[in-house]
């Protein structure tokens, strides 16, 4: 299998590397996490025990993926993105004379990543919540619930404020919520692509054979 790992990465006991999959230096991935094929997992990036991740999907430097995460293929998460899966964090019990235990319980909530997405630079992504397929995570926002299929979502709390496509091509700005029930087609200016957009839906009419 043709998988490459700098020297300095750790790898612990179970993990699955795809074929064609690189990690590079100082990056740290727990015990039970399976990656797919084709993938890069950037510097000092640490990936937790249990994670799934698909196929052809980057990673890049300095990004912390935590246990119930899910990653579908085609994703990009980019340098700095912090994922959570906890709500109400505590390091010890209530009498702080014991460290509370690291193991998942009912706690530990999970986030999906579907296919084609993107999270910009900086991000933080809350937990018990999906990022949709090719949505786009603007660099810096804070994710606190689901963001839809193709939606361009933004800010603090983050909150959409358009479509993209699957090329990452900015379509359609959303409007007043009024005005949503309008129904419109819409061409990809850079690759053609065509999607009809009606009430913040966005469906595809040429996707990808």
């Amino acid at each position: 299998m043709n998988v490459t790992i700098h020297p300095t990465a750790i790898i612990e006991e179970g993990v699955f590397l795809g074929d064609g999959t690189a990690v590079w230096d100082n990056a740290h991935i727990r015990h039970a996490t399976r990656i797919g094929e084709q993938c890069i997992i950037g510097e000092k990036t640490y990936i937790a025990y249990d994670v799934r991740i698909g196929n052809r999907v980057k990673i890049n430097a300095f990004v912390y993926i935590c246990t119930a995460v899910t990653i579908e293929d085609g994703v990009m998460i980019s340098a700095g993105t912090i994922f959570t899966n906890d709500r109400f964090p505590r390091a010890t019990t209530v009498d702080l004379l014991r460290l509370r235990p690291s193991d998942p319980d009912e706690h530990t909530l999970p986030t999906l990543v579907c296919e084609g997405a993107t999270i910009g630079a900086g991000s933080t992504i809350g937990n018990d919540l999906t990022i949709g397929r090719f949505a786009m995570v603007g660099m810096g926002s804070l994710v606190t619930k689901s963001v839809p299929d193709f939606h361009l979502a933004l800010g603090h709390p983050a909150t959409s404020v358009g479509c993209v496509c699957r090329c990452g091509q900015l379509l359609f700005r959303f409007l007043q919520q009024e005005e949503q029930q309008i129904t419109h087609t819409v061409p990809c200016p850079a690759c053609d692509l065509k999607y009809v957009i009606q009430d913040r839906v966005i469906t595809e009419l040429t996707p990808p054979t």
